[in-house]
């Protein structure tokens, strides 16, 4: 959902208010049928992804993936427009569940949501 500046906002899904208003925004593909794609790197899989999303129903989009050496620009720039944060991932690595090295998640420390998720501790 985005607010008046157009900026999504994650937070709000939790009160039900926008339930409506609901975007789904498609960033990997792990199978395509019935074929498990969590071997091939994530560029491939992206490409798949734009593949079978080019003639989406409405309200669905594929995830922008910007590459190259911008984190910590993009990271400020999240920031400062008051996202919960970003999730990095190596284009050229395969998925794998849980906690690993080529994937990262970094969270705005300001953002609502990185509070909530620390009162839960």
């Amino acid at each position: 959902m985005l607010d008046v500046r157009g900026i999504s906002q994650f937070d709000w899904l939790h009160s039900g208010q926008y339930n409506d208003a609901a975007e789904l925004y498609a960033f990997d593909l792990m199978a395509m049928d019935g074929e498990d794609l969590r071997k091939l790197p994530l560029s491939m899989r992206k490409t798949n992804l734009e593949r079978v999303l080019a003639r989406r129903p409405e309200g669905i989009f594929v995830a922008p993936f910007e590459t190259g050496a911008i984190g910590p620009d993009l990271f400020k720039a999240a920031c400062n427009m008051n996202l919960e944060g970003l999730v990095s991932k190596h284009a050229e690595r395969w998925y794998g569940a849980g906690r690993c090295p080529h994937w990262r998640k970094v969270k705005n420390r300001k953002h609502p949501a990185y509070r909530r998720v620390q009162d839960q501790f």
